[in-house]
């Protein structure tokens, strides 16, 4: 067991985190779901409901199938008015890596932007990973837990952080 990554697999860590960042706030929706594994876990969560151990989470899924679908909502049948997001994301923070999966988490702050108003914070809070190597090389999510600080959410949230 251990916390120690190469340079070249810290540098692919950091740039899945950037990707993903720069696919949702370019909203390709496409491309949110590519960056996990085909039996994924993704779930938006608030502190306190993590702290105490409880299971309710705002949004949950349990496969890139039931990201599609969120993808098909965002665009199909959510409607709302428009805005755009800015995810800053802090470094990641290796906790371990074991037999190839990485256990990692990171700080972030996702700002949103409605058209004719001032930008505001959205969410922020921090996303717990693990994140595994596949066949072709590439890394990607095999689980990501997004844990808000607040449990106060404007209206509601309709993409994904």
């Amino acid at each position: 067991m251990s916390s120690l990554l190469n340079f070249e697999d810290w540098f692919a860590l950091n740039q899945l985190y950037a990707r993903y960042a720069s696919a949702l706030d370019a909203a390709d929706w496409d491309a949110w779901p590519e960056f996990f594994t085909d039996d994924c876990v993704y779930r938006l969560q608030p502190r306190e409901n993590h702290e105490r151990g409880f299971p309710l989470a705002t949004l949950s899924f349990e496969s890139k199938a039931m990201l599609r679908d969120r993808v098909y909502g965002i665009r199909e049948t959510l409607y709302h008015d428009p805005y755009y997001q800015r995810h800053v994301v802090g470094t990641q923070l290796v906790r371990e890596v074991v037999d190839g999966r990485i256990r990692c988490e990171a700080n972030y702050a996702v700002f949103r932007t409605k058209l004719s108003q001032l930008t505001t914070v959205f969410n922020v809070g921090r996303t717990i990973d693990e994140v595994v190597r596949m066949p072709d090389g590439s890394l990607k999510f095999a689980s990501r837990l997004v844990v808000y600080d607040s449990e106060m959410i404007p209206n509601s949230i309709i993409y994904p952080i």
